[in-house]
């Protein structure tokens, strides 16, 4: 059955073959809808118009282009499994190629093209690195949904990069943070729940007592395999942090108003914080979620028992800290850590 069309629509192919959508109520100027009509950007626009409110310019998007595959790539269930940081993470790269490239065809997108694009960064590896793993994401939906038959980026050249990732803190960094923000102080507290949960700023700052049952802290985690359930076992020293908490607060980490941080300006918040204290540049949260790992391996947890306290997916990660602590290299050294790492049920 034909759809009604919306009241005082006009829509009529032009002498180019294009397809035009017009709003025409009488007496009135007539208002250049989007079309195709149904579409979710056609009702937008058309509800606003007849509201007699500013129509806010809408992109038009090419079937098949590199930016319709884009559009598609939002929608699909692999982005939107992803957590709203990572979408956000992925926006950024993915709308400045379309910005610039997002007319050119999905599947005319060659190894040649994209070496070329990779080399245009060459001033700023990491940048490249990100570029090529987020367009590698975009053409295997690509692929997917049948908008090409191959994945570029696969043969395309690899981005040499070499970095050890967010700086680990050590033992002298701890300390000399504990010496500068005493016990009681907000900043004390947010530190401790990092270095003894090994959480993610992300998940740090919404731990409260609604996650303690009596088996320890059960918080879930959204990864980009899916959701994924943390158990971790109560600190002893933590246990004590976090008694005076309030019951009925969003969480252990609050701001001076009582409410959650955002993992934005909590990460900010810290490493401020570590800066203060005289700490070396790139002092972050996610230092400290390191530091937990590596503490975590010299007090004798194995891989996998590190893996379900703090969430990680790539066992390659945590053997590494594991290898460490055998060797004697990791961030304590000095004997105690085994002694350090005792839980209790609070």
């Amino acid at each position: 059955m034909r759809k009604r069309k919306p009241k005082f629509v006009n829509e009529y192919i032009d002498r180019h073959g294009k397809p035009r959508v017009y709003l025409r109520r009488p007496g009135r100027a007539q208002i250049a809808l989007p079309a195709p009509l149904y579409t979710l950007e056609f009702w937008t626009a058309y509800r606003a118009a007849m509201a007699d409110e500013p129509i806010q310019e809408v992109r038009r998007v090419r079937a098949g282009s590199i930016a319709a595959a884009v559009r598609g790539y939002y929608g699909s269930t692999e982005f939107k499994v992803l957590a709203e940081t990572t979408k956000a993470t992925y926006r950024g790269v993915l709308d400045r190629f379309v910005d610039k490239h997002g007319e050119g065809p999905i599947a005319g997108l060659q190894p040649k093209h994209i070496n070329k694009l990779i080399d245009e960064m060459a001033d700023t590896p990491s940048a490249a690195s990100n570029f090529r793993k987020r367009l590698k994401g975009l053409m295997d939906y690509a692929v997917s949904d049948g908008l090409r038959s191959d994945n570029p980026v696969v043969v395309a050249k690899k981005v040499k990069l070499k970095t050890t990732g967010h700086r680990t803190w050590t033992e002298k960094d701890i300390t000399a943070f504990r010496g500068r923000y005493k016990v009681g102080t907000p900043l004390r507290l947010a530190f401790e729940v990092l270095l003894h949960t090994g959480l993610r700023r992300s998940d740090a700052v919404r731990l409260g007592w609604e996650h303690l049952t009596k088996d320890g802290f059960v918080i879930t985690t959204k990864k980009s395999q899916g959701h994924v359930e943390l158990c971790i076992p109560v600190h002893t020293d933590l246990a004590r942090y976090i008694a005076d908490c309030p019951k009925d607060g969003p969480a252990f980490i609050a701001t001076i108003h009582g409410r959650a941080h955002s993992e934005k300006a909590f990460s900010a918040w810290i490493s401020e914080a570590a800066a203060d204290a005289g700490l070396p540049p790139r002092s972050s949260p996610q230092g400290v979620r390191k530091a937990a790992c590596h503490r975590l391996a010299e007090s004798g947890s194995t891989a996998l028992e590190i893996m379900s306290i703090t969430g990680h997916t790539d066992i390659r990660e945590i053997e590494r800290y594991c290898r460490a602590a055998a060797q004697g290299f990791g961030s304590c050294g000095d004997g105690e850590a085994a002694s350090r790492f005792r839980y209790q049920i609070a």
